[in-house]
Parts: structure tokens; sequence; C-alpha cells
């Protein structure tokens, strides 16, 4: 949207002109699907146009077609004919609310997974400069009702909130929600409890509402942000009560730390990150475990969350290390690892601060935020490299950036991709790289990662 300034009218928001101007509506083929989930076709003088929500084989009319100097931007006018893997999205909310949280609900599953694969395939190519097969993928167990924990914006107007989702064109713009169906049906049946007491939320720019599932079955909401203090949590934790679904209500302001104010008795440690697909984290958790071979004796596990895989590691007598930035997540980890006697010390803090002082290791399992690795870690990975590197991604683009900075070869790496978002472009990625070659055979029957 750089260049082009917004506005609204009875038939919804179009778009002035920017300094490459627009152009009237074109028929476009669409050929491929882009890694951010647009689809890629090509202008009649070659130049390739992205347009959201369309479908490879697609035959659409553009409009709002804008130029810049190497590629054009445009949104679907009409579909003229449907390629062969669209389908009718299942949420209301996807094509009359131009919803930002899916990309994908138009295309089939097998569409999805099938670009999910090429994503990755293309990113370890073109950028990492591996010459690699597409790699497989794991589905999820759920389509759809997969995602424990769904955060909300809150904007005011007048003196009604309006809580909900961005628009995925228009990200000023906030819709109402009525049902997210890629939610579980418990963090749904509390969205409907909440949204009679709604007008208790506080006011402020930066004001967010996450509700949560958690691992043990118990029911979170958080309020983030606001302007002053917020006092106003118990008639949420009474509207959640009466539906049936009791929760816990906590706000965090705007920098400081979440705390209870209403509802259930919790540990403030249920809210430290934890994927929101838990189905496929266990499938990815699991592969972790198998990727670490038995005869490894010491072992990092950096950005490390909760610790969960690392005290895993460590139950059956290894040396194990977590690095963690997140306070919370890191005690957590730790206290957990007295209870069970186990020899994982826990270091919080970025992981750049400590890689020099903790390598050498047999294995290190590494996974970073959407950034990758910091270069200095990378750097250090690649100067004194474990037996084995176990990375997963969140990123196809900084993980084949950092392998090929790790100078990895084809013959001493593998893949495995997971859906752990279904509906969406993402997908969640783990590559084991060895000192040594791997065997050629690595992932037998598409649902096991050596």
């Amino acid at each position: 949207m750089t260049g082009a300034r917004r506005r609204g009218d009875a038939d919804g928001p179009v778009l002035d002109d920017g300094p490459f101007g627009l152009e009237p509506a074109g028929t476009v083929v669409i050929e491929s699907l882009a890694a951010g989930g647009e689809g890629v076709g090509r202008l009649p003088d070659g130049m390739a146009v992205f347009v959201p929500r369309t479908a490879p084989g697609d035959r659409v009319a553009v409009a709002n077609l804008r130029r810049r100097r190497r590629y054009a931007r445009g949104v679907v006018g009409r579909v003229l004919e449907p390629g062969p893997g669209r389908v009718e999205p299942a949420c209301v909310h996807f094509a009359r609310d131009g919803c930002g949280g899916c990309q994908w609900q138009h295309l089939s599953a097998e569409r999805q997974a099938e670009a999910k694969r090429r994503i990755v395939g293309d990113a370890l190519r073109r950028i990492g400069a591996l010459a690699v097969e597409d790699p497989p993928l794991v589905p999820s167990r759920r389509a759809f009702g997969y995602r424990a924990t769904i955060t909300l914006t809150v904007r005011w107007e007048r003196e009604a909130p309006v809580v909900g989702f961005h628009h995925g064109e228009w990200a000023e713009r906030v819709f109402p929600l009525e049902r997210c169906e890629i939610a579980r049906e418990e963090t749904r049946a509390l969205w409907s409890a909440l949204r009679p007491a709604l007008d208790t939320l506080p006011r402020g720019a930066d004001v967010r509402l996450k509700l949560r599932l958690a691992r043990d079955g118990t029911l979170h909401v958080v309020v983030v942000g606001g302007e002053g203090a917020w006092t106003r949590a118990q008639p949420l934790a009474a509207a959640a009560a009466a539906a049936g679904c009791p929760a816990t209500v906590w706000w965090q302001p705007t920098g400081g730390v979440a705390r209870r104010l209403a509802g259930p008795g919790a540990a403030r440690s249920v809210l430290a990150f934890e994927q929101v697909n838990p189905e496929v984290a266990d499938d990815l958790r699991a592969a972790i475990m198998q990727s670490v071979p038995a005869e490894a004796r010491r072992v990092l596990d950096l950005y490390a969350g909760t610790g969960e895989t690392g005290l895993a590691i460590a139950r059956p007598g290894r040396d194990v290390v977590s690095v963690e930035l997140d306070r919370t997540a890191a005690d957590q980890a730790e206290r957990q690892a007295r209870r069970e006697g186990a020899a994982l010390a826990v270091r919080t803090g970025r992981v750049e601060d400590f890689i020099e002082r903790l390598l050498p290791a047999d294995v290190v399992i590494a996974n970073p935020p959407r950034s990758g690795l910091a270069p200095s870690v990378s750097a250090a990975l690649a100067d004194r490299p474990p037996e084995r590197l176990v990375y997963v991604s969140c990123d196809p683009a900084t993980l084949a950036r950092d392998l090929k900075r790790l100078g990895a070869e084809p013959a001493r790496l593998r893949f495995q991709c997971y859906d752990m978002f279904p509906q969406t472009s993402h997908v969640e990625t783990l590559a084991v790289l060895s000192r040594g070659d791997l065997p050629a055979q690595a992932v037998p029957d598409g649902d096991r990662f050596p």
C-alpha cells in the first residue's frame, strides 16, 4: 500500500492514486502462490502482478492495479473462471470483511499443502543456494478449529468498542468478530460468552484481547494495554462463568507484567508462549526428540520457551542448557527442572549473549523468532559446529539465509514441514544439519523424522 492513500465510500474502501497511479481492471491468469499467500500472474507486458485471495488457475478481473518498477499489485474485481484448487470459504468474515487472519480459506487442503511445500523449497533453492526438492509436509489433524489462542484488536467508536481482526488489505480497519472458524471450540464458546460484556474493556489506542485455551484445559482472558489502571475485570469473569466456561481474567499494562484480576486462580506461567496448534506442536516436538542421537551428552536448547523440549531431552541424564529471553517462560522451566531433578540449566537472556560461552555442544536445538538467527549466533555455530543442529523455523526465507551462512550442503541436511497454521500461508519447517552425511531415506512414510 506504499504510496497510496486510503479512503472509504458507500461501496467500501478504494485507493486514491499513488505516485504510480491506478490502471483500469484487466484480466489475469494466476500461475502460482507467493510466500506471503498472494496469487501471482502476468500482465500482458510480462510484468508480475500479485493478487490476494486467488488460486492457481484462476482467471480474474483485476481491479485497482498499481504498478511499481518491477511488479504490480491488484485486488480481485471478479473471478471469471475458478482454478481447480478453489473452494468455498467456510468463514463468513473471509469474503465479507476481508479478514487478515486467514489468507487461504479459498484453497483446498491439497492445494494449500502443495503451495507450502513449494514455498519452502523455493526459498531453500533461491536464497540458500541448496539443490533440494520440496520437503514433505506433516498435515494438521484439524483443518479448522485448531487454534488455542486468538488475539483481537479493540477499537472504540463513540461509546462502544469494536473488537475483532484487521482487514487483510486495509490494516487500519478492524471489523467486529462474530465467530472465528480456526479457533478451538472452547475458545469460540468463551468469545460468545464475553461479547455482551465488552463495554467493560479499557480505552486506549493499544488495547488487545487475548483468549486462550491452556494445555491444562483452563481458559484465560488477557486484556493488554489501555489508558490508566483497568479495574473492570469482574464482569468479564462473570459472563464467562454464567455461560459455563469459567475463565481467569488477566490484565497486562503496556510494558508491564500480566496479573490476575478475576476468575479462577492460576499461575502466570500458563501465559508463557505456546504454539497455537497443540497437536501439530506435539508432532514437531516428537520429531525434534528423534533428531537427537542417543549418544549425545551435551545439548543446547536455544530460544527454549518453557523448556518442554529441553526437559524431555535432559531426563535420560544428558547435560542440557536452555536459553530463553522471556523471564516468565524461563522461570517456569527452572521450576519444573527442580521438581523433576533434571539436569537442565536455564539461562535467561538473549542467545547471542550466551552462545560463545556455551559452545561446544553435541547437539544444538534452535527455535528462533521469524527474524532467524542473529549474525553472531550463526557465526559462532559455523565456527564451532555441533555434531547436529536441529533448527525449527517459522520463516522459510530466514531459514534458507541462515543455512547458507552455516555452509550447509544437501548431503548433510534433512527437512520436514509442519502445517501448524491451516488456512494461512504460514508453515513451520524442521531442518537437521549434521557434520557428516545423513542417510538418504530420512522421512519414512512421510511422518517420521530421524
